[in-house]
């Protein structure tokens, strides 16, 4: 029973990333994501108590993964930054919730603490910088996210494997933008 109910759970998260990176909090509908989860309203609320719960859950789930999967690496700040940008090439729903939270819900958009706390002191250990270990961490993530903010954007591209070059271009931007910030302030 707890294999099913974290299954369920599992397929919600799943389906409200997709229904919330597309429409945000406001558009996002509990009855599409219960859809596509192949589940039913009652449980939604039943696991996450409300629309706002699970949107937040949501954000907090893809921070994690995020987290998880493309940790800070000290000693190499600007590969980490071309895996910051490879990881929202994979999965652009994480920067799409992460913008409608900040719209819509700016507290489901903290991190959770120690996720930041980690990341905060994995940069600071990396080199003495005049700027703060959280502002490194910060200027990072909007270099490496950049592109996908763009008016062209790379949504999209990955697809297209003729512009597989135009990726692997921005991607070494990103470094190199990252490479400069650093040596300029040692």
């Amino acid at each position: 029973m707890a294999r099913d109910a974290e299954a369920t759970r599992e397929r919600i998260l799943a389906a409200a990333t997709v229904e919330f990176a597309a429409h945000g909090f406001a558009g996002g509908r509990v009855e599409r994501i219960a859809s596509q989860a192949q589940s039913n309203v009652r449980m939604i609320y039943a696991y996450y108590g409300s629309k706002s719960g699970l949107f937040d859950a949501t954000v907090a789930d893809a921070l994690r993964r995020m987290a998880e999967n493309v940790p800070p690496r000290p000693d190499d700040l600007a590969g980490w930054a071309g895996d910051v940008f490879d990881h929202h090439q994979r999965f652009p729903e994480v920067l799409r919730l992460s913008m409608w939270a900040q719209l819509e819900r700016p507290e489901a958009t903290a991190e959770p603490s120690d996720i930041y706390r980690n990341k905060t002191l994995a940069v600071a250990t990396a080199a003495a910088h005049p700027l703060s270990a959280v502002d490194v961490l910060v200027f990072i993530y909007a270099i490496a996210q950049a592109w996908q903010l763009s008016p062209e954007g790379l949504t999209g591209l990955a697809e297209n494997p003729a512009r597989g070059e135009e990726i692997s271009a921005r991607r070494q931007a990103v470094v190199t933008a990252v490479e400069r910030m650093l040596q300029a302030q040692t």
